[in-house]
């Protein structure tokens, strides 16, 4: 006899966390499945921090989604009792017509938000960590800052499983079918039953809904903790959230130092094809430490340019860099959000619900339209 749920959510990491949480506070029973432990370090919510900011340089179009997301982390911080966001500040630093400053100051001006922009000179004696191309613009957004990814997923389920949500890990699933009426999902050892189902797969997200051929890539994306050499990279000494975009197309962000000791950085573009995410290379190689070697003596240069650890990262990337977040075009009893290409976890609170609304309502309020299936379709 197979276990029967309201809703059944596939893959309960940073987006279905979000989603479980969303749907148990509403009452439901909620089911959440996972192949791996939670909040674990094999997908793409992990790696101990994540940027979070206002004046998207993406489109302007998220910026009703951030200011929700914003409420409802803190929303999340009282409910759980504990700091989720540090509001520390972001620094774009680029060309004067690269996307990141021109995005961030359109998107600043179409939504009233606060930003400052700065010379390359101001801001290098503003943060002397940071050593700014003569070249650059700087734009600097005060309300942005980081929030702790791990600790946020954790949260999200705590809080789940305090409204009654079943969540299980280590529990793969094998194959899901629906009637449009019911959904029900297997894994190795069992089968469930549930009225929808609410696909939150990262990197499986392809394989999970192959009658849909999305065309979703999987890059492998290296992260780096490197050591400082100066109190200026603290976090506590005031530096900032960074990301540069480099006149190479290189685009590289990072954090200040949270213990005084190491500052993580990535590289944003590039990246390898991932045919497997569960292979995936989680190796060191000489060729992903030499771009972020380069950055860090061009534009930081109280850190040192050799990681002290690593850690990989997978982003699931649209042919437009934008979300998919929508409902199965022959199921309506099956909705998904995926391929958010590398900028979307400080959107699982807000998206989280969204989710929710699309399993248990059939629609969202919140403005979610332009992440549709069927723009992708039309480019697939």
């Amino acid at each position: 006899m197979a276990d029967v749920f309201d809703v059944i959510v596939l893959g309960i990491g940073g987006f279905g966390s979000g989603a479980a949480y969303h749907l148990a506070r509403r009452g439901l029973r909620v089911l959440g499945l996972d192949r791996f432990g939670p909040a674990h370090d094999q997908g793409s919510s992990h790696g101990e921090t994540r940027i979070i900011r206002k004046a998207y340089f993406e489109h302007s179009d998220y910026v009703p989604l951030l200011l929700r997301a914003y409420d409802l982390w803190a929303d999340l911080e009282a409910e759980s009792q504990q700091q989720l966001f540090w509001k520390c500040g972001l620094m774009l630093a680029g060309l004067p017509n690269s996307e990141a400053i021109s995005g961030a100051r359109l998107s600043a001006n179409q939504h009233g938000l606060t930003i400052e922009n700065l010379s390359a000179s101001a801001a290098t004696q503003r943060w002397p960590g940071f050593r700014v191309p003569d070249t650059f613009d700087v734009v600097f957004e005060p309300d942005a800052g980081f929030l702790k990814v791990e600790d946020c997923v954790r949260a999200h389920l705590d809080q789940a499983a305090a409204r009654g949500a079943t969540l299980l890990f280590d529990e793969p699933a094998v194959s899901w079918s629906s009637t449009g009426h019911e959904v029900r999902v297997r894994t190795a050892t069992r089968e469930f039953v549930a009225a929808s189902l609410v696909i939150t797969a990262g990197p499986w997200a392809a394989e999970l809904m192959s009658d849909l051929k999305l065309p979703l890539q999987v890059l492998r994306k290296p992260v780096f903790w490197s050591e400082t050499t100066s109190p200026a990279c603290n976090l506590d000494a005031g530096m900032p959230t960074f990301y540069f975009e480099m006149p190479s197309s290189k685009s590289f962000y990072g954090f200040p130092s949270l213990d005084g000791q190491l500052l993580k950085v990535a590289q944003h573009s590039g990246g390898e094809l991932v045919a497997d995410p569960l292979l995936v290379d989680r190796q060191l190689h000489d060729a992903d430490v030499q771009p972020v070697s380069d950055f860090l003596q061009a534009c930081l240069p109280r850190v040192r340019s050799q990681p002290a650890k690593h850690s990989v990262c997978m982003y699931t990337v649209t042919p437009d860099r934008h979300f998919v977040v929508d409902r199965h075009p022959e199921f309506p009893n099956v909705v998904f959000g995926c391929g958010f290409s590398g900028h979307g976890f400080k959107f699982t609170s807000v998206l989280g619900k969204a989710l929710a609304e699309l399993a248990a309502d059939g629609r969202s309020d919140l403005p979610i339209d332009f992440f549709n299936l069927r723009r992708l379709m039309a480019v697939g």
